[in-house]
């Protein structure tokens, strides 16, 4: 594994996620913007925070395998939240959740949560990319 998660004495810690990744790997991944699409580029949970993190979740970990990887290389996470207001992490955490149990991992890697106005299609409501390192 080409990633060591860490959360450094001195900082708080994060349940959501660990503060720190360290990358041994040689091979950067970079994974564009993931949305509440399927395989066939149909939005999943419309209008549903949860399913559509989950599904962003999922196209993230299908990325990753189809360049032989997985969650456990992801070095860093950028999650874009439509119209984001704290309470909407429940639902952003569940769909979280529902994705690390369906994928058998718990993928908390450093992460940077940003709310933003709209994106590219109405309907989705996150997106999330990722910055994977592997051997």
């Amino acid at each position: 594994m080409a990633i060591t998660l860490v959360n450094p004495s001195g900082l708080p810690e994060i349940d959501v996620y660990r503060q720190v990744s360290i990358a041994s790997g040689s091979r950067l991944v970079f994974i564009a913007g993931q949305v509440a699409w399927d395989a066939q580029g149909i939005t999943v949970g419309d209008g549903d925070l949860t399913a559509q993190v989950e599904q962003c979740y999922l196209n993230i970990a299908t990325a990753l395998a189809e360049v032989g990887g997985s969650f456990d290389d992801v070095a860093k996470l950028t999650v874009h939240v439509v119209d984001w207001t704290p309470d909407k992490m429940p639902s952003l955490l569940e769909g979280i959740s529902r994705a690390a149990t369906k994928l058998e991992v718990t993928p908390v890697p450093p992460a940077t949560l940003l709310g933003v106005a709209a994106l590219d299609v109405l309907a989705h409501l996150v997106e999330i990319e990722a910055i994977a390192v592997l051997d």
